[in-house]
C-alpha cells in the first residue's frame, strides 16, 4: 500500500486535523472537508431559544386554558349560587307571607269567635231583662208614719232602693256590652253615690269565690278621671285598699264579693281592663216615690 492510501485511511478512522495538516493535495483536501461537520456549534446556538420559545408558548396557552376553565367554572358557581339564592330568598319571602296571613286569619277567626260569644251573651242578658220587665212586682215599704205600704214599682227580678230599681244578671259580658245590655232594658249600668246604696247593693250580691260584677264607672277617657256613665263625675267612691292601680290598663270598674267574711261593703271596688267578662248591675230609676 503506497503512502497516500495510507494517509487517506487515517483521516477517515482519526479524522483530519483542519489546524494542521497541509492540504497540498486538493483532493484530500476536498475528502477532508467533506468528513468534517460543518457549523455545528451554530446550529446548536440557533436550536435552542426556538425550543425556549416553543416551551413559553405552550406554557402560556396552558395558563390561558386554566385561566378560562377556572372563569367558567366560577361563571356556572355564582349562577348556580345567584339562582340557589334566589329560590331561596324568593321561598322565604313566600313563607313570611304565608305566615302572615294564617296569623291575620287567626285572628279574624278569634275576633269573629269573641263577637259571637258577646253576641250570644247579649242576647241572653236581654232575654233576661225582658222575661224580668214582662212582670210588676209588688213593693211594700214604711211610711214616714211608720205605716206599711204597697205599691206596684220594679219589674221581677229587680229590687227596689230609694228610687231606683236594681238588677243582678247571672251572664257575663264585657264592660261595654254590660252597659249596652242595660240600655236595651231601659236603664245602665249601676251609678252609687252612698254608702248605704253600696251596702245594699253589696247585700242582693251571692258569695263566691270570686263574684265580680260592673258598675257604671270608667277614666277611659283620661286616666284616673273616673266618670258614671250619666257623665256625672266620681267623688269618692268604695274602692279596696290599693285600688284602683291601673295595673294592666284597666279602666273600668266592677264590685267584688267572696267567701271571706271579713270583706266589707265600702271597700270592694276594684279596676280592670273593660273587655274583661263579667257579671253586671243594672239600674234605672222610677217614679214611684215612697
Amino acid at each position: 500500500m503506497s503512502m497516500k492510501t495510507e494517509g487517506m485511511r487515517v483521516n477517515l478512522i482519526d479524522g483530519p486535523d483542519l489546524e494542521t495538516q497541509d492540504y497540498s493535495n486538493s483532493a484530500e483536501m476536498k475528502y477532508s472537508v467533506l468528513q468534517t461537520p460543518r457549523h455545528n456549534g451554530k446550529r446548536q446556538f440557533c436550536q435552542e431559544p426556538f425550543k425556549v420559545g416553543t416551551a413559553c408558548l405552550v406554557a402560556f396557552c396552558l395558563l390561558l386554558l386554566i385561566v378560562l376553565v377556572a372563569t367558567i367554572v366560577h361563571g356556572k358557581s355564582s349562577s348556580v349560587q345567584d339562582v340557589t339564592s334566589g329560590s331561596a330568598e324568593a321561598h322565604k319571602q313566600t313563607t313570611c307571607a304565608n305566615v302572615s296571613e294564617l296569623t291575620e286569619l287567626q285572628a279574624l277567626r278569634k275576633e269573629k269567635s269573641e263577637l259571637e260569644k258577646e253576641r250570644s251573651q247579649l242576647k241572653a242578658i236581654i232575654a233576661e231583662l225582658e222575661a224580668s220587665a214582662s212582670t210588676p212586682v209588688q213593693v211594700t215599704t214604711q211610711s214616714s208614719r211608720g205605716q206599711l205600704t204597697t205599691k206596684d214599682s220594679c219589674p221581677s227580678g229587680w229590687h227596689y232602693f230609694s228610687g231606683s230599681c236594681y238588677f243582678i244578671s247571672v251572664f257575663s259580658a264585657s264592660w261595654s256590652f254590660s252597659q249596652a245590655s242595660c240600655e236595651q232594658a231601659g236603664a245602665h249600668l249601676a251609678i252609687i253615690h252612698t254608702p248605704e246604696e253600696q251596702t245594699f247593693i253589696w247585700d242582693l250580691l251571692p258569695r263566691g269565690h270570686w263574684n265580680a260584677y260592673w258598675i257604671g264607672i270608667s277614666d277611659k277617657k283620661v286616666e284616673d278621671d273616673w266618670y258614671w256613665v250619666d257623665g256625672t263625675k266620681l267623688v269618692g267612691g268604695f274602692w279596696e285598699d290599693g285600688e284602683p292601680n291601673n295595673h294592666i290598663d284597666e279602666d273600668c270598674c266592677y264590685i267584688v264579693k267572696t267567701e271571706v267574711l271579713s270583706r266589707i261593703a265600702t271597700k270592694s271596688w276594684y279596676d280592670a281592663p273593660c273587655d274583661m267578662s263579667r257579671r253586671l248591675i243594672c239600674e234605672k230609676e222610677t217614679d214611684a216615690s215612697f
